[in-house]
């Protein structure tokens, strides 16, 4: 029996459907304290389980995930402010490498069950399921940009491929968070309920899945994925370093700054 212990996931498991919930309610589900990790273990942990036919991905409290953690941000040291290259920039890359393959890789199909907002590295999560079931009050969105870093870790391999590449650029570069019923006219998600059906639609649909022909829907998933999978090989590595090497601005700095000043951000450009 496969186990999973983790201090900002939570694994549950019923009959052949398991559910992982993003459990940093306090902090809107933010990618910290070792989230990562945990989120690129888990997706090939479970790839191995052998009970598990279905995976639901959802947030605890009022958040599906709110993307990195903007102090951090705000604490990073300016680009050159030491010797040699950027320290960041090999764990920057090899994380969420990582953690977009393995959740590529996983056999059983996702559904993400998106409960509030999904921003940044949320709504790249949340795009990589396979099926995703949206609060009618939730927005999804891709802050990057906005926040002065490149939409590296996953967002210019999937959302071209979502909307087109038009409507990818528009969102990607100015960052705007889009209504899900929006979401669901251009194709971002499948299903928008309301909020107290997201998890019932969701597990209605895994239970579906779990409980249907596995190899067909497998197969018929990697089949899917390996167009997805070709794009991530094309373009993760290089949205990847671009992402490091934002990540040493100082107008992510200023945005950083801005955005728990609760003021506008003035980018120099530098």
């Amino acid at each position: 029996m496969t186990s999973y212990d983790y201090r900002t996931l939570l694994i549950e498991k019923a009959g052949k459907v398991a559910t992982i919930t993003l459990n940093r309610p306090d902090r809107l589900n933010a990618v910290g304290g070792g989230m990562h990790e945990e989120l690129e273990d888990v997706f090939g942990r479970i790839n191995h389980d052998g009970e598990v036919n279905a995976i639901i991905l959802t947030g605890a409290g009022r958040a599906f995930c709110a993307g990195g953690d903007i102090q951090d941000m705000a604490d990073r040291p300016p680009a050159g402010a030491s010797d040699g290259p950027p320290a960041i920039a090999p764990t920057f890359s090899r994380g969420p490498r990582r953690l977009i393959l393995n959740l590529l890789e996983v056999e059983a199909p996702v559904i993400v069950a998106l409960n509030g907002d999904a921003v940044g590295f949320g709504a790249t999560l949340a795009l990589f399921g396979d099926i995703i079931v949206a609060a009618e009050t939730a927005r999804i969105g891709d802050t990057h940009a906005r926040m002065g870093l490149v939409a590296g870790d996953g967002g210019a391999v999937i959302w071209p491929l979502l909307v087109g590449v038009h409507r990818a650029k528009e969102h990607l570069m100015l960052g705007d968070l889009i209504p899900a019923p929006e979401a669901e006219r251009i194709g971002l998600v499948n299903h928008v309920v309301p909020a107290d059906e997201v998890l019932p639609k969701a597990r209605e649909l895994a239970e579906r899945l779990a409980n249907g022909p596995t190899w067909a829907i497998r197969w018929t998933k990697a089949s899917v994925n390996k167009a997805v999978r070709e794009r991530a090989n094309l373009i993760l590595d290089t949205s990847l370093a671009f992402e490091a090497l934002s990540s040493g601005t100082e107008d992510l700095r200023e945005a950083a700054r801005a955005f728990l000043e609760k003021r506008k951000p003035e980018f120099k450009g530098r």
